[in-house]
């Protein structure tokens, strides 16, 4: 993994960090991880290849990060506060959002330097999946499918809990 990788990676994980601590929900809460993913993107995704089942694992694995997205936005605390909305990740939001781009981080040190490699060439090939690339694309789509319906998730919820404004009562004694 180059230092870009590491850099990337560990402002992921340490996103959600950052939120175990209640703080305002307001536009940074969405652009940070937003725009993090968005470089990985841009970084890594030169297109999506089709051939073989590189769709299927494309598929998958961006499933699994809607899956992770959504329950870890879901076990995000938000509240109403002097006009206010707060936003706290639970204890469950923070793992989810560990194991996803952990496991991500994991797989890659695995292939690079624990001999991974052979045994992720042979799944390849058995199950039609055309080379490096495939897997490349769709760990990158995980990622960014799971950080887009995690903050999805927390900005439709936090819709629910609009902070209501006076209404300015009028005297009409005067």
């Amino acid at each position: 993994m180059t230092a870009t990788e590491w850099i990337t990676d560990i402002a992921l994980i340490l996103v959600v960090f950052r939120q175990l601590r209640e703080d305002r929900l307001d536009l940074k809460t969405f652009l940070i991880p937003l725009g993090i993913v968005a470089y990985v993107a841009y970084s890594y995704l030169d297109g999506i290849p089709t051939a073989g089942n590189d769709l299927v694992l494309v598929a998958v694995l961006m499933g699994v990060g809607a899956a992770l997205g959504i329950a870890g936005g879901v076990y995000t605390r938000i509240r109403a506060v002097d006009g206010h909305l707060l936003i706290k990740a639970g204890a469950v939001s923070a793992i989810l959002w560990v194991v996803g781009m952990g496991a991500r981080m994991g797989f890659q040190m695995w292939v690079e330097h624990g001999g991974g490699a052979d045994d992720v060439a042979r799944f390849s090939v058995a199950h039609h999946i055309t080379g490096d690339q495939a897997w490349v694309t769709a760990f990158v789509l995980m990622a960014l499918t799971e950080v887009v319906t995690r903050v999805a998730t927390i900005y439709l919820r936090s819709r629910t809990r609009a902070v209501p404004r006076p209404v300015p009562v009028l005297d009409r004694a005067a």
